[in-house]
């Protein structure tokens, strides 16, 4: 058995993981990174638009804050979410930003004097302050109240993973490729690491650390057609669940991105439609006006994407061979916009649909994005049921975005929760020490060896890649954007049908190497696993809540179901999940539920919701009127950060504020 000891064991190099490998070794910690590919191959490259921080440079900026940036992701999440979290996340994203700009990022630089934008649809022209002048710039997001996502051209998650990663190849941190971690080694109560199986020689060698923290990303591919990585398939949530004692969280709420091109399902940036971009129908007519009066093309993604899905029910789809679509317009953008601030767009519409955006629509409609489910953690990113075991990114339930995630509070949340939960990590190794027992290594080493050679040498007849298929049309068909009881039951029926055929995989490749049908087959019952808990969930929550969205239950139901749904795996032979909630108590809300701002408000409430309200006044009347934003919030709802990231952030409206009172001459 090759044993492989270190301080801080990091499973994926995406911007989540690395982020916190370089946190770890700040501090002087054995760190080790683990990544199905090369770290800049990972997922996070993928994300265009760019990442949410309430700077305040731009005019269409001013006047944001932390207390604006939570609000808007809280009412985003539709209540779903852990305040505290989304407090920390508002309160340290500007300075993950600057950071990254100290790193290399090159984020795209506000200029001097007047700009003319796309604002509903109209040409206009802004002029910025000449004190803004190469500031980083921002633009418009959905949900949001005021332009706050930073990004360079359409390429964000490109620049951001590249100068992460340098900086972390600076730092000499190992980044172990082409390896798959597939069991968590633990006692029940304690994580010791995990098994990992090299893709090119077969060999499995236990990783053996202080902290396992698990950075893999979402689950998309649990479903057919998915803007994700062909590599995020959910085993890292599927990890935490095979344990039978850490718990996942809310892995019903999955996100659709309104605007992926047909029919492949690569996505198409918000930054589209945060430019000015426009949707239409079949007849040419921009529809999000008739249902979203006020937002339009920028309500929250779940709003668009069920209006969308609603018009072209109606019959006003584009007709085409893979069904009906829609068109995304940004022609009126203009071409020199489209080539400087869109480009990538531009050469996904070239390549895989043979089309100029600059002057032809794009043909698309809503398509899985998002997991905003994963391990559930606390708030300093670590399991509450197994210690030692960590998770960040997509990867966890941590848990800022609840029930539907803003455009751009991802991508930051890779950076600032890595920044943040990195830095726990780092703690938790320096404080805890870790008593290494061969035997259960061993032990957890001989099981996977066990499963595998059983795939291998056994008489099994069902084909993995088939049972793959199945499972993702399953859970497109049944458990998509709109979902009703029959169906739900239906997918968990015939979900569990695909789990019991699982025990029974055969292998036409016997080799023990560099074998893609035997990863397959490895994967394909940790998925099922993953699917069940995403379709059991979605069939006992009967309300609708940010991207669950019940047909048969269509008010959001704050009385009986203002919820976490915690999952867990009883033991290996059961076909279905362990279901149990976690309450989200409204007296200690900074922000109590109410009208999120779409449609009618058709929300049942929670009965503490008013008497918060009032006990939320009474706290800032008696802080008395010369008490500032930072001493009502910090008396309301008090949260914590790592004394480093303590520090207020400062923006330009402050340096203005100051330089016309005297007392900053710049």
């Amino acid at each position: 058995m090759k044993l492989i000891y270190t301080d801080s064991l990091v499973i994926g190099a995406g911007l989540a993981g690395l982020r916190v490998a370089i946190a770890s070794k700040e501090r002087g910690l054995d760190t080790v990174v683990l990544s199905l590919i090369p770290a800049k191959r990972s997922h996070s490259a993928a994300a265009q638009g760019g990442m949410q921080a309430s700077l305040g440079n731009t005019v269409k900026g001013m006047g944001d804050d932390e207390d604006v940036h939570f609000q808007d992701t809280v009412k985003g999440s539709d209540w779903g979410c852990d305040q505290d979290v989304a407090r920390m996340f508002a309160h340290c994203a500007p300075k993950a930003v600057r950071e990254l700009a100290n790193w290399g990022v090159p984020w795209t630089r506000i200029t001097k004097g007047p700009r003319q934008v796309v604002v509903n649809a109209e040409k206009v022209t802004i002029e910025e302050a000449e004190e803004a002048h190469g500031l980083i710039n921002a633009r418009d997001f959905g949900g949001t109240k005021k332009w706050r996502t930073c990004y360079t051209a359409d390429g964000t998650g490109h620049s951001l993973l590249y100068a992460v990663d340098n900086k972390a190849i600076s730092m000499d941190i190992p980044v172990h490729e082409r390896m798959e971690a597939l069991s968590l080694i633990h006692d029940g109560k304690r994580c010791h690491g995990v098994v990992a199986r090299c893709l090119i020689t077969g060999e499995l060698i236990a990783y053996v650390a202080k902290s396992t923290t698990i950075a893999t990303g979402g689950y998309g591919r649990i479903y057919e057609v998915s803007t994700n990585a062909i590599i995020c398939e959910g085993v890292g949530q599927a990890l935490a669940l095979e344990t039978g004692v850490a718990k996942l969280g809310n892995m019903e709420a999955v996100q659709f991105h309104p605007t992926a091109i047909v029919p492949v399902g690569i996505l198409t940036t918000e930054g589209c439609r945060g430019d000015g971009g426009l949707l239409r129908d079949k007849d040419g007519h921009r529809f999000m006006p008739d249902y979203e009066p006020e937002k339009k093309e920028l309500a929250s993604r779940d709003v668009v994407s069920r209006r969308m899905t609603e018009h072209m029910r109606k019959g006003k789809g584009v007709d085409s061979p893979y069904g009906p679509h829609l068109w995304l317009d940004i022609t009126l953008l203009g071409r020199k916009h489209v080539e400087t601030n869109l480009r990538e767009v531009k050469e996904i519409c070239e390549n895989f649909l043979g089309i100029d955006p600059a002057k032809d629509w794009i043909p698309v409609r809503p398509t899985q994005h998002y997991s905003m489910g994963g391990i559930r953690t606390d708030a300093t990113g670590q399991s509450p049921q197994l210690k030692g075991l960590f998770s960040v990114g997509e990867a966890a339930c941590w848990d800022m975005h609840g029930f539907n995630r803003l455009g751009g509070n991802s991508l930051a949340e890779t950076v600032v929760g890595g920044m943040i939960i990195g830095k726990y990590v780092a703690d938790f190794c320096e404080q805890n020490t870790l008593e290494i027992d061969t035997s259960l290594v061993e032990s957890f080493v001989g099981k996977l060896q066990s499963e595998i050679d059983e795939l291998i040498d056994g008489e099994g007849t069902e084909n993995p890649f088939e049972l793959k298929q199945q499972m993702q049309q399953i859970m497109m068909d049944y458990v998509g954007i709109f979902r009703n009881g029959p169906e739900l039951e239906k997918a968990v029926s015939e979900l569990q049908d695909l789990l019991k055929r699982a025990n029974a995989l055969g292998l036409k490749c016997k080799k023990r190497h560099a074998n893609p049908e035997l990863v397959e087959a490895l994967r394909v019952k940790r998925m099922l696993k993953v699917a069940l808990t995403v379709a059991a969930g979605a069939a006992a929550r009967t309300e609708s809540r940010g991207a669950h969205a019940r047909e048969d239950f269509p008010q959001r139901n704050d009385k009986d179901w203002l919820n976490r749904t915690l999952s867990s795996w009883p033991d290996a032979n059961s076909l279905s999940p362990q279901l149990e909630y976690e309450q989200l108590d409204v007296m200690k809300m900074e922000l109590p539920p109410g009208y999120r701002g779409y449609g009618i408000d058709n929300a049942i409430a929670h009965p503490d919701t008013e008497k918060r309200e009032q006990e939320i006044a009474e706290i800032i009347s008696q802080l008395g009127p010369d008490a500032d934003r930072h001493q009502q919030q910090a008396a309301v709802m008090p949260f914590d950060v790592p004394d480093s990231l303590k520090p207020k952030n400062e923006r330009l409206s402050d340096t203005l504020a100051h330089s016309s009172t005297g007392e900053i001459a710049k």
